[in-house]
Formats: C-alpha cells, sequence, structure tokens
C-alpha cells in the first residue's frame, strides 16, 4: 500500500480502494442502468453536431496514432468474424435492404448514369 510521509493513504490508493469497495457493493445490472440513464442524459445534454464533432476529432487523434496496417488488420479480424457469426441468407437479406434504399435515395437517374460509366474510369 504506497502512503505518502504521514503514514495515509495516497490518493491513487484511496481511489482504487474506494472503486473496489464499489465495484463489489453493485451489480452488473446497477453500472449498466447507470450507464444508459448517463447516456440518455448526455444525449438530451448535447446536439448531434456536438457528437459529430466530438467524433471527428476521436477519428484524426486514432488515425494518426495507427498505421494503415493497423487498420487493414483490424478490418480483416473483424470481416471474418462476422462471416462466422451470420450465414449466407444473412448477408442476402442486408444485400437487399441496402440495394432498396440506395434505390429509394438515389433514383432510377442514378443507376442510369453510373450504368452508362460502365468500365470506364470516372
Amino acid at each position: 500500500m504506497a502512503k505518502n510521509n504521514q503514514g495515509k493513504m495516497s490518493r491513487e490508493e484511496a481511489g482504487r480502494k474506494g472503486g473496489e469497495k464499489t465495484s463489489n457493493k453493485y451489480s452488473q445490472e446497477h453500472f449498466e442502468d447507470i450507464g444508459q440513464k448517463g447516456g440518455e442524459t448526455t444525449s438530451q445534454e448535447y446536439s448531434q453536431e456536438h457528437f459529430e464533432n466530438i467524433g471527428q476529432k476521436g477519428g484524426e487523434t486514432t488515425s494518426q496514432e495507427y498505421s494503415q496496417k493497423h487498420f487493414e488488420d483490424i478490418g480483416q479480424k473483424g470481416g471474418e468474424k462476422t462471416s462466422q457469426e451470420y450465414d449466407q441468407k444473412h448477408f442476402e437479406n442486408i444485400g437487399q435492404k441496402g440495394g432498396e434504399t440506395t434505390s429509394e435515395k438515389y433514383g432510377e437517374k442514378h443507376y442510369e448514369k453510373i450504368g452508362k460509366k460502365g468500365g470506364r474510369n470516372s
């Protein structure tokens, strides 16, 4: 136990002990509930733009800290895990939904335009 020169606990030690005691006192469900409430309150206090801005900053920081190879590796792992968890039918269904959404969003003219491009580089 880390003690200062007066025989008292350091802030770090006191914080760790308090955290352990709290963790032992409450259930996992309790922490999930208060996390949910905190998230709801936070989402009401801040605008969509706020969350977009902090997400942008976080993404920029992350991209500076890690290499291209890192993102390729985690993307590969995620893809492999996803393909193990879902069957072919799942991917057919989400592909169908994605196609329908794109069609509703962009319309027939979009498909005519990209169809004319064909194999050309745009």
